[in-house]
């Protein structure tokens, strides 16, 4: 960097214009500084300072047979006269580089792994072309652990000589220290955008699980001599799972109890868009098998690939307890009776495979203390530490052991985590309902009616 001087009158103390360049000693203050000048550079008997101020008493100057021009600068109290202001320090900044990992230069460099001269290097790369119309002549890359982490480019010296052996052993050096620093420091910036990711991410997975809890139903259906509970769980922050109770205009009530393919945030978008169609058909629609039909062509036009839907809806009439089901693909619920374990089987796709599917409808008519269990497969496929699966049978067993609501929820769930073990990563959303006519209940019509027992 150049640093203009000031000057006073006669030859004896001529200031001119010092460059600092790598491998020229430059000492301040007291100390020696020399400059290697060619003949001509500067005329015999000129002084040549780094002072802002000079006076005929502050320097001296001999001049050698070689044509080398030796100053010496001493402390001397500030002269009377005028002081110059000295110019400001500009540094030039390097041009802005988007170095891609395939282009020709990394190869290059990481081969050479010292300064490079590119003034006359041809290579096919964007990189180099912007380097050297940028007027850079060296480049020194910076290598850390076999990668190449940075650039350190020069420009032509000022003093319009090239750079000498002892510049580049300083500049490499130099590399050899700045590349780890850097590393490390990219390798914090790095960490700490990870870490803000993270957090923008989990910040954003609370407001997506709250959403999705808007979804679930705020509160259980109040239906004279029944008894209603549910439970739900997903494996991840936001799932696939979901359930609703949706009132019907002739004053019956669907329950609707649903898997979605996949867990997390794409599982979790397709369910809120299979809950919206469910609403919004129900009501409409009142029929289970229709209502199915309806949202499976809805879906089967948007959904992602190898996504689907399985869904039970249960039509239930709390007067008389007869319900009509159509079942998607889903899991069979299990209903306790008085002459054992019923199965509400009825057959059907998952929703979202094929379009034009029908849905067989099944009935069943519930007694006084049935008590029936729709549930998600995040119960019976959920495997012990040996790899050994929960099982529909062990479900079945858990519903005809005789708890009802809430204990027979309760009871799952211990089962549960007692065949899982205390460190069990929960592989699936788990969704359970229970829905128990009371013992005191009466249906109209026959009393020894049970209708289509769908596979009792």
């Amino acid at each position: 960097m150049a640093q203009q001087v000031g000057s006073t009158s006669g030859p004896a103390s001529t200031a001119r214009e010092v460059e600092a360049v790598p491998g020229e000693a430059s000492e301040v203050a007291g100390a020696g500084w020399s400059e290697p000048v060619s003949p001509g550079d500067g005329q015999p008997g000129t002084a040549m300072t780094t002072s802002v101020t000079t006076s005929k008493s502050a320097t001296s100057s001999s001049v050698g047979t070689t044509g080398r021009v030796r100053g010496w600068l001493r402390r001397t109290p500030p002269a009377a006269a005028a002081v110059v202001p000295a110019a400001p320090s500009v540094v030039a900044a390097g041009p802005e580089l988007d170095l891609a990992s395939n282009d020709p230069l990394v190869a290059y460099l990481l081969s050479a792994a010292s300064a490079v001269d590119i003034t006359g290097l041809q290579l096919q790369s964007p990189a180099l072309k912007a380097l050297q119309a940028a007027s850079v002549v060296l480049v020194v890359p910076l290598i850390s652990s076999g990668s190449l982490v940075g650039l350190l480019s020069l420009g032509p010296r000022r003093s319009e000589r090239g750079y000498s052996t002892d510049d580049l052993r300083l500049l490499n050096s130099l590399a050899g220290y700045a590349a780890p620093a850097m590393r490390v420091g990219q390798l914090v910036r790095q960490q700490q955008a990870e870490a803000r990711q993270r957090e923008r991410i989990e910040q954003e997975l609370k407001i997506a699980q709250i959403i999705q809890q808007q979804f679930l139903p705020k509160q259980l259906p109040d239906l004279p001599s029944w008894h209603v509970a549910a439970f739900y769980r997903p494996a991840r922050t936001v799932g696939g799972d979901f359930y609703d109770f949706i009132p019907l205009p002739d004053g019956r009530v669907m329950f609707v109890v649903g898997d979605v393919t996949d867990k997390g945030i794409p599982a979790a978008l397709v369910m809120a868009s299979t809950h919206a169609l469910l609403r919004d058909a129900a009501p409409r629609l009142v029929s289970p098998g229709k209502v199915l039909g309806h949202v499976n062509e809805m879906l089967c036009v948007d959904i992602p690939a190898h996504m689907f839907v399985t869904c039970l809806a249960l039509v239930l009439d709390p007067v008389s307890g007869e319900v009509v089901f159509a079942n998607a693909g889903h899991d069979v619920p299990y209903v306790r009776t008085q002459g054992g374990v019923a199965e509400l089987r009825a057959r059907g796709m998952p929703l979202g495979l094929m379009p034009g599917m029908d849905y067989e409808e099944r009935r069943f008519q519930f007694e006084p203390g049935d008590c029936a269990l729709l549930h998600s497969d995040g119960l019976a496929e959920a495997h012990a530490p040996d790899r050994e699966m929960f099982g529909f049978p062990r479900v079945s067993a858990l519903v005809g052991k005789g708890p009802s609501g809430e204990a027979l929820i309760d009871l799952c769930l211990t089962e549960l985590g007692s065949f899982t073990g205390p460190n069990h990563e929960q592989e699936d959303d788990i969704t359970l309902v229970s829905l128990q006519r009371s013992s005191s209940a009466w249906h109209q019509g026959d009393p020894d009616f049970r209708g289509d027992q769908g596979g009792v």
